[in-house]
């Protein structure tokens, strides 16, 4: 959307100049990494333990799978509605890191509330609550990118923040695993005890690993300035309509948006639901979190690895490989997991994928958008990935609790990825020409 549309709109001044591609990682795109490092821990904890906790507070007829599944339907729903009106206030010069602390300062807090001696129902709210707070502050983090670095660096920066959040959650996450299976022993807690203190630990980690962006981070770009606030907030709605108008308009933006919420479903359903499937399937708890720890560090390599190969060949086509590798993760756990030993495949087959489409898909949006109205941009980017996130998750808990095979519900993502990769092939790469002048 044009600027002119909004007499309040204006720009920060220019950045410094920008580093070429292949320098090292500057302070400030640090300073911004390590935010990764500190989320990350908390949803690896919500992808190995929360699940096979909140299993142990439920009736024995009580089904984890559905339960979870609408769980993070609700909380999914929650950011998609709230992102994009509150994204278009955060584009106004200032707001984004007030937003992003509010979000973070509410998942830390009932990160840590989880360890209250809860029931099931009252502990799945507090959890939905926690994610709520976590996703909506990477929706600011997100957009804080913009920020930080130049196009040119975005694929290596935004790979380095999900490589180093994915080996740097391992740290908290050992240290609660040990808690939760030596801690009987050593202190002569109970293990339900012991899995409470690791949510506080989590929140502790999570705070440390926050403070370097919350005093380094500047907002660079925004569409206008603190004097023009109430201006900017009531024209919110107008600015909102603009923006989707302007979506519309832009074929290869809209289309790599359908492509990104048909792909990212899957993606965000195989992470939330993994060891809620292996644990409906009878798998081994030891043996669920062992293995969702080694992802993470098959995670680290190959998502800077990723960064890599898209300077080389491209976000896009990158985007697409990974895309064609979990329709067949998908059919792997549809059809042949049902052993430790599988889960253990289908762990460090995500792991190699995972992290790159994740960073990718961020990067390649932070290039084809204005950026001085990243956050309203980055709310839209939100309902396409956490609408997404309900229908995959709603469609494996609605399936399975009407046919009791949970292999069947993993199946149906298989069609959403197809879908995905129809109109990554129809759209145009805008960011094709640009890579072409550059190596000219």
């Amino acid at each position: 959307m044009s600027m002119s549309s909004n007499p309040a709109a204006s720009t920060a001044p220019a950045t410094a100049p920008a580093s070429p591609a292949t320098a090292r990682l500057t302070k400030r795109e640090k300073q911004w990494i390590v935010y990764d490092v500190g989320n990350s821990a908390f949803v690896l904890l919500s992808t190995a333990v929360t699940p096979i906790y909140a299993q142990s507070l439920m009736p024995k007829d009580g089904n984890i799978v559905s339960a979870w599944g609408y769980a993070q339907t609700i909380a999914s729903l929650v950011i998609a509605l709230l992102m994009p009106l509150l994204g278009s206030i955060a584009d106004v010069q200032g707001m984004k890191i007030k937003f992003f602390l509010g979000f973070f300062g509410t998942g830390v807090v009932m990160c840590a509330a989880m360890a209250l001696p809860l029931t099931w129902l009252p502990f799945l709210v507090v959890y939905v609550l926690a994610t709520i707070g976590l996703n909506g502050s990477l929706t600011f983090y997100d957009s804080m990118l913009i920020d930080t670095t130049s196009n040119e660096r975005m694929d290596k920066v935004s790979s380095h923040g999900y490589g180093w959040g994915y080996v740097g959650s391992t740290v908290p996450f050992i240290a609660c695993i040990a808690l939760i299976f030596g801690g009987p022993a050593l202190f002569g807690w109970s293990t339900e005890a012991c899995t409470r203190a690791s949510f506080v630990i989590t929140a502790v980690w999570w705070v440390a690993f926050t403070v370097p962006l919350l005093t380094s981070y500047r907002q660079v770009h925004y569409r206008a300035t603190r004097e023009h606030l109430g201006a900017a907030v009531r024209g919110t709605f107008t600015e909102l309509g603009g923006t989707f108008r302007s979506i519309v308009k832009n074929r290869p933006l809209w289309m790599f948006m359908l492509a990104f919420f048909f792909y990212i479903d899957a993606v965000n359903t195989v992470i939330s639901m993994s060891t809620s499937y292996g644990a409906q399937l009878g798998i081994d708890s030891t043996q669920l979190v062992v293995a969702l720890l080694v992802t993470q560090f098959v995670a680290f390599p190959c998502a800077i690895a990723y960064g890599r190969l898209a300077g080389r060949f491209g976000c896009k086509p990158m985007i697409a490989v990974a895309v064609a590798a979990y329709m067949g993760i998908v059919f792997f756990a549809a059809f042949f997991l049902r052993t430790a030993a599988e889960f253990w495949v289908l762990a460090i087959l995500v792991g190699m994928f995972q992290g790159g489409i994740q960073a990718l898909s961020r990067s390649y949006y932070g290039k084809i958008i204005p950026k001085d109205h990243a956050n309203e941009y980055y709310g839209f980017y939100d309902i396409f990935g956490k609408t997404a996130s309900i229908l995959g998750t709603f469609l494996v808990a609605t399936t399975t609790s009407l046919t009791g095979n949970a292999s069947i519900g993993v199946l149906s993502i298989a069609v959403l990825l197809v879908v995905a990769l129809v109109f990554l092939g129809l759209q145009k790469d805008p960011t094709r020409a640009t890579r072409t002048e550059t190596a000219a």
